[in-house]
């Protein structure tokens, strides 16, 4: 059973759905640890500060995000750690979780269609792909 698992979250409806997926997940073993990682995107972080809000703001907002998330924990009882990180979410990820030995890394799907993902790409896809862990994609 996994014993360490790694959930990424933004802070949508479909990390929040791989949030209650991992909390289910831990209820059926007690003993796993769960570390949830948020990522701050430096790119969308400054755009933000430059049109629409100051940095408390954006500190407002990043707690209004990971909430609803760290509520799906507290509700099960379920001990976590956060752990925010700065960068591009897909290496971001992928190097955090690579590099600290986690038995299942969880992450929301973003929905994008198969043309939309050939051309944007997505974070989950890039996750799945260099993780050395098993990648579990909630949509």
């Amino acid at each position: 059973m996994y014993k360490r698992i790694l959930i990424a979250v933004d802070g949508s409806d479909n990390s929040k759905r791989a949030a209650e997926h991992a909390a289910y997940l831990v209820s059926l073993n007690p003993g796993a640890v769960v570390n949830i990682l948020y990522i701050l995107d430096y790119d969308r972080t400054r755009s933000d500060v430059l049109h629409n809000a100051g940095s408390d703001d954006l500190h407002i907002d990043r707690q209004k995000q990971l909430a609803p998330i760290e509520e799906v924990f507290k509700q099960r009882n379920v001990t976590y750690e956060l752990f925010i990180k700065h960068g591009d979410p897909g290496p971001t990820i992928v190097i955090f979780a690579n590099s600290n030995n986690f038995d299942l890394v969880i992450v929301g799907s973003r929905g994008l269609n198969a043309f939309q993902e050939m051309v944007l790409g997505s974070v989950s896809h890039k996750v799945a792909k260099r993780v050395t862990a098993p990648v579990l994609i909630v949509k």
